[in-house]
Formats: structure tokens, sequence, C-alpha cells
């Protein structure tokens, strides 16, 4: 089913008549495209939900070209970044692209499905920014933390399954509970693989979030358990180049304080609060890419 979205996809982009845009797309890595696994899984396979999942998967290729362009990223998923070998600049532009024609197609669907998707790209630009905001120092603010990763990871993911749920005349509600709930866990664990993973395993440095100054769920936790001096170690740490014995300790005291356990704790409440929601609408399918996501190592 997912060969017609990619199909879909790159009918729309041959419709560009660009050969350059041609290019640039094929070198994109495809990843899991779960965003539009839920909109087939959800509203079934049809002309419409095809085109749903098509649109949705460009908007969430363009901000992951955005998203590399702004981390300095030289891989994405084991694979060299657009930015890395085409240069900034052409990666923005494609990002703009595959956005624009998303909303090009995005208007021939019924006005509540078509808000419902622009509003999650707004709320993933915002998340966007305020990640970048976020990691100018130290952030030990849970509530600011969530809500980024609400709003940069989980927002397209929860509109992916709730305008699903409209197309298939299903309660939204539901839907959209089971992909906030997913998309939060979802960032959560790969917050968690970031630091527990290798760098082959990951297709990226290992530890990159915290040397980007990114300061995720396992860190804030870390550092609530710390004593002073330790956490004085932790935040000298914070947006720099970490040396192996730097890593090595930052394992060591997530370990020790139970910081990651405890991230992991919260991510599986939610995964089988979305688990159950599934279960109770007989969508064991549904159900097991949330085991599944809660349970990858990479």
């Amino acid at each position: 089913m997912l060969e017609r979205v990619e199909s879909q996809m790159q009918l729309w982009i041959d419709e560009l008549e660009n050969k350059t845009i041609k290019e640039l797309f094929s070198l994109l890595p495809k990843g899991k495209r779960l965003r539009a696994k839920l909109v087939l899984k959800v509203a079934g396979i049809s002309d419409e939900s095809i085109k749903l999942a098509a649109v949705i998967e460009m908007i969430h290729a363009a901000s992951l070209l955005h998203d590399d362009v702004i981390d300095d990223a030289m891989t994405r998923r084991g694979v060299t970044s657009l930015n890395a070998t085409e240069g900034s600049k052409q990666a923005v532009m494609m990002g703009d692209i595959l956005y624009s024609k998303g909303f090009e197609e995005l208007v021939s669907f019924k006005k509540d499905i078509s808000s419902i998707i622009a509003s999650a790209v707004t709320q993933l630009s915002i998340g966007e920014l305020m990640d970048v905001r976020l990691s100018d120092k130290f952030n030990p603010d849970i509530d600011a933390y969530m809500k980024m990763i609400y709003q940069k990871t989980a927002a397209l993911i929860e509109a992916s399954a709730s305008s699903a749920a409209i197309l298939a005349g299903k309660d939204k509600e539901v839907y959209a509970t089971y992909g906030r709930n997913l998309g939060i866990a979802f960032q959560i664990i790969d917050d968690i693989l970031d630091i527990t993973s290798t760098s082959e395993q990951l297709g990226k440095p290992a530890m990159a979030d915290y040397e980007e100054g990114k300061t995720t769920l396992p860190y804030i936790y870390l550092y609530e358990a710390l004593d002073e001096d330790n956490k004085a170690k932790l935040l000298s740490l914070h947006g720099v180049k970490l040396t192996e014995d730097q890593k090595i300790w930052i394992r060591k005291v997530m370990e020790e304080t139970g910081a990651l356990k405890k991230s992991y704790s919260y991510a599986k409440k939610l995964g089988d609060e979305a688990v159950t929601l599934m279960k109770n609408e007989c969508q064991d399918s549904l159900a097991d890419i949330v085991t599944a996501m809660i349970e990858r190592d990479f």
C-alpha cells in the first residue's frame, strides 16, 4: 500500500517538470512512512486516502529538510543529508517546494480535513522555532519541553490519524488522542535512543542532541536527580562536543539515577493508553504500531 503513496508523490514531483527537483527528490531517504501508514490503516485504501497520505509525507519530508539545515546535520537515517551534498540553500528551497506542492494538493480535500493538516503544520513550524530557542541554554522546564515536542513531532501525527478518521467516518477525537500519544511517545523514545544507541544504529552521531544544545526529557530528569557538583558538570557539557569519556559518564549517571528508566516509563504510559484506545476500536494493527515503536532499538 505504501508503494501507491510513493508513486503519488513521484507523480506530483513529475508534474513540476523540473529536472533538478526530480534529482533532489530522488536523494531523499524514505524513512518509516509512519504518518502514511496511520492514514491508510485508519481510513483504508482508496484514491483519497492515498492522496492524503502522500500530502502528509511531502509535508513531513519538507520539515526534515529544514530540520537538517537548522541542526547542521550531515546525515539523515544513515544517508548523507541533502544539505551536506547539495548545500543548505538547495535543501531549504527543496523543502519549500515540497511544502508548497503539499498544500496545493491539500486544498482538494474537504475543509475539515485540510484545516486539521494546515493547523498541524503551523504547530510544527512553531515547534521548530521553540526547539531552536530552547537550545540556547540548558532547559530544565519539563512543560516547555513537552509542549515543544507536541508541536514539533506529535501534532502532525495527531493530524494524520484524526484526518484519516474523518475520511473514514470514524470518531476523530479517539484517533486524535491515539496520534497525539503516539507522537509524544515516539519523540521520547527517539530522545532515549540518542543516548543509549550507537552511531551506527542511529545513522547519526550518538548524543548529537545534547551536543546541539537540546535538553531532552532524560537530561531534565537527570538534572533533577543530581547533586549540585554533578549538576554543574552536566551543565558544563551542554552544547559542546563531547569526548568519549564524557559520553560514558552521562550514560553512567543516567543509569544510576534512573533518568532513562523514568523517561521510558513515561513514554510507555502514553503508549499503553494509545494501545487501549485502539484495542477498544478493534484496531489491533494500529495498537501494534505503538508497541513496535516503544520497543524499537533504532
